[in-house]
């Protein structure tokens, strides 16, 4: 019965069906309530988890610490950011990175990297939470595993009852590439002791690096990212170490040969890692969160948050499978309240056009269906009728694109430059705010214009999410 009333609820209030549409798309559309399409988060290096009726992601974001939340993983796209620490200390204000949420003794701990400017100064850091929520307010705690050289992206975990913190440093020698570290800890926020070396495989001469605890029915196993995160090879290893052993004996740690989650070129998804596990809101099920990217070219650019549900093999490891592509709809981890949120896509008849466009499937899988509009005459438009409080576009970026010109029920026009260095799909390019629940329309203008590094003033339609 629910499916039928989600499939009434499209048809009748989220602009209708196409009449030629296949039979997949009118399948993806009958689940949209319990339904959710990646990417979820616009940054890198996703650290997430669901606690007390809600999902907290937090990514790097260089100056600061930022934390989004929501009560649904579909909607959570489109939520504002809550900035829980900026730091006036110039020795740890720049460059950081990769925080992890911890929750000891009803207090939220936040574990993260960050330098003077210089990534040589490298270090890893740590704040405490004044209560039980996740969103703070925060104060610094203390400086964490400091053997007084690089270190970055630690994170604690636990075995045996004990808590240990793990890391990334240099390589033996001080050359490549970085090796994994592991150090006892007394508290949350003091490690005690020397530190261990974890020798780990990665099929490349880079980096080790996000090293992430998944723990099993008989073993924990120590997942990590390998390769230059800017490339497309950038993928996940991982060890393990059975219940029981002792994690500061690095013979006791078990290699698992080759990568367990790495690029897919037939889905349109490269580079994917830096990784966490999440359980899903009922804790039936393990999620893992990740960063990826819609191009093959060698950049630190455009790395998105994506999830995907997990699975878990006969012999008791986890099974990762495929990166999935951005556009495809997934069913909600479960015990998710779900969301009235669904998808227009740019051939639908949700979307009228004037002026001169052209469409095709040139852009392969870097677009939403394997498809996009585009036009470069002045003043042609794109307007899509909606029925929601909010939408965001999602669209191809590229060399040759120019600046668009958006409004919102016929409101003022907001200007959104398409261009990019190189040709990337999906990309977030605008939210709207949040409106009056009803009938709405986004109107997406050419203006002609273009940046002066732009070919051309291209605007590009391609996918819409309404919430």
């Amino acid at each position: 019965m629910r499916v039928v009333r989600v499939a009434v609820c499209v048809l009748l209030l989220c602009g209708g069906l196409v009449p030629s549409a296949s039979a997949a798309e009118v399948r993806e559309k009958a689940v949209l309530s319990q339904a959710f399409r990646n990417p979820v988060n616009s940054s890198a290096d996703p650290s997430m988890m669901f606690y007390n009726g809600k999902y907290y992601v937090a990514t790097t974001r260089g100056d600061r610490i930022g934390i989004w939340s929501s009560a649904s993983l579909a909607t959570l796209l489109v939520q504002p950011e809550q900035v829980v620490w900026r730091d006036s200390d110039p020795s740890r204000n720049t460059q950081m990175w990769a925080p992890a949420f911890r929750h000891v003794g009803g207090r939220w701990y936040i574990y993260y990297t960050a330098s003077d400017g210089v990534d040589a100064n490298h270090r890893m850091y740590v704040l405490e939470s004044a209560g039980d929520d996740p969103l703070g307010p925060y104060s610094f705690k203390a400086k964490i595993a400091d053997f007084g050289e690089y270190a970055i992206d630690g994170e604690p975990f636990t075995i045996n009852g004990q808590q240990y913190f793990v890391w990334t440093g240099p390589g033996r020698g001080q050359g490549g590439p970085a090796q994994l570290y592991i150090v006892a800890m007394s508290n949350p926020w003091t490690s005690v002791g020397g530190r261990v070396a974890i020798p780990a495989d990665g099929g490349c001469s880079e980096v080790r690096e996000g090293p992430t605890p998944l723990y099993g029915a008989t073993r924990t196993f120590l997942t990590y990212s390998t390769c230059d995160t800017g490339k497309p090879d950038y993928q996940l290893w991982m060890k393990s170490i059975a219940n029981g052993a002792d994690p500061m004996v690095a013979s006791n740690w078990v290699q698992h040969p080759g990568p367990i989650f790495s690029r897919n070129d037939d889905t349109g998804v490269w580079g994917p890692g830096h990784h966490s596990f999440f359980k899903s809101p009922d804790g039936t099920e393990d999620w893992i969160a990740y960063h990826g990217k819609n191009t093959s070219v060698y950049t630190y650019s455009f790395r998105t948050t994506r999830v995907q549900k997990i699975s878990w093999n006969a012999d008791g490891t986890p099974n990762l499978g495929r990166p999935l592509a951005a556009g495809a709809t997934q069913n909600l981890p479960s015990g998710d309240p779900g969301s009235s949120n669904y998808w227009i896509n740019d051939t639908d008849a949700a979307v009228s056009y004037t002026g001169a466009w052209s469409s095709g499937s040139g852009c392969g899988n870097q677009c939403f269906w394997g498809n996009d509009h585009w036009s470069w005459e002045p003043n042609a438009t794109a307007t899509i009728s909606f029925t929601g409080t909010r939408v965001a576009l999602l669209s191809v970026v590229d060399t040759g694109n120019g600046i668009a010109a958006i409004s919102v029920d016929g409101g003022a026009e907001q200007r959104v430059d398409y261009y990019s260095s190189i040709r990337v799909g999906e990309q977030l390019m605008y939210i709207s705010p949040t409106l009056p629940p009803g009938p709405h329309t986004v109107r997406v203008r050419v203006t002609g214009d273009k940046n002066p590094a732009s070919t051309s003033a291209v605007i590009s339609l391609d996918r819409i999410e309404v919430y």
